[in-house]
């Protein structure tokens, strides 16, 4: 199963969670272009599975391998043609996990509505092409469009910003950074610990809790966008739909812009080392969806993973009677930690693919 998204740079993911690969096709980068492996490979492993506890124990190694449209030479990866692909070898499998699921299916998850949509020829074992697993190929897209955007001047970072009710300290919307590097991305690490424990006491409970990422770019060009459906929220939306297990997604002071007036939350216009700027950023650096100038800031919420331990009430298709459900395997108890370079990597995408256009 395939899908895609994008327009002059246009991304294609493919495989399934327990396939023997998944994969990234890229078309659109200009021959010629240049990245690093090893920084893409560092990014990579910022998302891996069975590197925390607060994560999956499912060990995966996660390393890119070149297959078409590249030229790789000692650490220099070299675009050669118009597209270029790439895979990661699914190598910690165990499908027998799911084989009572193509008949029960999961509270929360695809079983469901996959089956009523494409019968059972699809191999669902691990969620197959819903699981969060084909997340490692979009990452590897991303991981190159950062490379590419920080050539440009662009910074993007991203730092949980909530687990359960307990937050982080925010972005300074002005002037964003991302936190000090750690394995539990945030900036207060009072908050950090307090997470942490969230995270444990729902996994011994045998059940899971979710969270939201914050997500920035900085140094982003004014102009990039266009009106009502060629605005930067609207190619950007889709791109962090199709992350798995995001549920909601608001740009600069969101749905808190509810419950200010509208002398609050307009963003005042200033002049400052001959540019304009404004002199707050609720609007999140878009302004009718273009692009301002000043840092984009996107908060993306996750539900609770679906996968738990908690014994749940589904239903027997081939019976069509109740049921009651276990869900064996490896999952996270909490998708918001490897999420957040997801997050930086859907960012880097989607505004890659503006910049192209404005190129062309």
């Amino acid at each position: 199963m395939f899908s895609s998204f994008g327009n002059h740079i246009k991304v294609t993911i493919s495989g399934g969670s327990h396939e023997p690969e998944i994969g990234v096709m890229i078309h659109g980068l200009p021959e010629g272009t240049k990245f690093s492996m090893k920084e893409l490979q560092a990014f990579l492993d910022k998302r891996a599975p069975g590197n925390s506890p607060f994560a999956t124990s499912r060990k995966e190694p996660d390393r890119a391998l070149p297959r078409e449209g590249l030229q790789v030479t000692g650490d220099e990866a070299v675009v050669t043609a118009g597209k270029i692909r790439m895979i990661i070898e699914n190598t910690n499998t165990r499908s027998q996990d799911y084989k009572n699921l193509r008949d029960v299916p999961r509270p929360g998850h695809a079983d469901y509505t996959a089956y009523v949509k494409y019968g059972s020829q699809l191999n669902m074992a691990g969620g197959g092409p819903f699981s969060a697993r084909m997340t490692a190929p979009l990452c590897i897209a991303g991981g190159i469009a950062l490379q590419l955007l920080s050539q440009r001047g662009i910074e993007i970072g991203a730092h949980i910003y909530s687990i359960g009710d307990v937050k982080d300290t925010p972005l300074d919307p002005l002037n964003p950074s991302a936190p000090p590097a750690s394995d539990f991305p945030v900036f207060s690490q009072e908050a950090g610990e307090k997470m942490k424990q969230l995270i444990l006491a729902a996994k011994k409970d045998g059940d899971s809790v979710g969270g939201i990422v914050e997500v920035f770019a900085k140094g982003c060009p004014a102009g990039l966008g266009g009106p009502m459906y060629d605005g930067v929220e609207g190619v950007l939306a889709p791109v962090f739909f199709g992350i798995p297990a995001v549920k909601g997604i608001e740009f600069g002071a969101g749905f808190s812009a509810t419950r200010m007036r509208g002398s609050e939350n307009n963003d005042p216009f200033r002049m400052k080392d001959d540019q304009v700027v404004t002199a707050t950023n609720n609007h999140g650096g878009i302004l009718g969806g273009i692009t301002s100038g000043m840092p984009v800031i996107v908060r993306l919420a996750f539900k609770p993973t679906p996968s738990i331990v908690k014994e749940q009430q589904s239903v027997s298709l081939s019976r069509k009677e109740n049921e009651t459900l276990s869900i064996r395997g490896r999952h996270d108890p909490c998708v918001v930690l490897r999420a957040v370079p997801v997050c930086q990597a859907a960012l880097a995408i989607g505004l890659l693919d503006m910049i192209m256009e404005e190129k062309k």
